[in-house]
């Protein structure tokens, strides 16, 4: 990084250059935004409120509850603004922030949903061994790991993105500043930051085939279950945590793998909202609506508030 990339400023491409329809989207991105905020307090909320959902799947859910308004802080505030003041800029030291703090939560999003997909194969694999191997303690430091691990990555693609010096019009093709968008920006090759990309991406690969190969095991377990009501409280605990999983995952990779078109496109610009803005604001809806056990919580919330 050299002292006039520093002093830049970054221009971000919005959904439309129409006042109506930027209107239309800082409309759409408010309403997800205050869902993925209110959703998530929800969920916040009744895991610690509730005695009953004091278990490790709802320690871990607490803290994606925690990370994703956060996640989803990081980019829509901003795009709203730009759209309703109709200037998307937005200052050098303002993009590395966004690069830091999404790389850091999407890390550690994706690490968390990897140990929740873990606490679902011990407590339906292996249940006489569940208290032990997802002890309070174990709990603890996998989801430590967990931040920790989005932090360090954090670091390294943030110093790796910003060290080769940006030219040319400075311009970015998305509504935050997303990684691929400012290496094409850069005067030469940035080979750390091409490094450190295939390292995130093997590491990602490696947690989805995790996942997959527990989700395998998981299933064979539940359908040679006996009880129909075993299976299904199963089944409703660990299809939501799939859903997600694949909604978030399978439009990064997307996103990362696909070489950058030569002209700008809204497509792109749709494919980002699926890892950067749906997931926060979806997967309160997925573990509400598909978990009897946050149901009945919010059910004996409703009967205390009243009382």
């Amino acid at each position: 990084m050299d002292n006039s990339t520093s002093e830049s400023t970054f221009f971000l491409m919005g959904f439309s250059t129409v006042p109506e329809l930027q209107i239309l989207h800082a409309l759409v991105f408010s309403g997800m935004y205050l869902a993925a905020i209110l959703g998530n307090l929800l969920i916040i909320t009744l895991t610690t409120w509730d005695p009953r959902l004091q278990t490790p799947m709802y320690f871990f859910l607490k803290n994606l509850s925690c990370l994703d308004p956060c996640l989803i802080s990081v980019t829509v505030p901003k795009s709203i603004t730009n759209s309703l003041l109709n200037c998307n800029t937005i200052s050098f030291f303002g993009c590395v922030a966004q690069v830091f703090f999404l790389t850091l939560l999407a890390t550690t999003e994706v690490s968390l949903l990897t140990v929740m997909s873990y606490d679902r194969y011990v407590a339906i694999c292996h249940p006489l061994r569940y208290e032990i191997l997802m002890s309070h303690q174990a709990c603890v430091q996998m989801a430590a790991s967990s931040w920790v691990s989005g932090v360090l990555n954090a670091i390294l693609h943030t110093a790796a993105t910003f060290s080769v010096p940006m030219c040319g019009a400075l311009d970015i093709h998305q509504f935050f500043c997303d990684i691929p968008q400012l290496l094409s920006l850069s005067c030469s090759h940035n080979i750390a930051e091409f490094v450190v990309i295939g390292l995130s991406l093997v590491l990602d690969l490696g947690c989805f085939v995790f996942i997959d190969i527990s989700y395998v095991h998981i299933f064979i377990a539940v359908l040679n279950m006996p009880s129909k009501e075993g299976r299904a409280k199963a089944f409703s605990t660990c299809l939501p945590h799939l859903m997600v999983v694949t909604l978030f995952l399978s439009s990064g990779f997307f996103a990362y793998l696909r070489p950058l078109p030569k002209s700008p496109s809204t497509f792109d610009l749709i494919v980002s909202v699926f890892y950067t803005v749906v997931p926060p604001t979806v997967n309160p809806l997925i573990y509400s609506l598909r978990n009897k056990d946050i149901k009945l919580a919010l059910k004996r919330l409703k009967v205390t508030v009243v009382c």
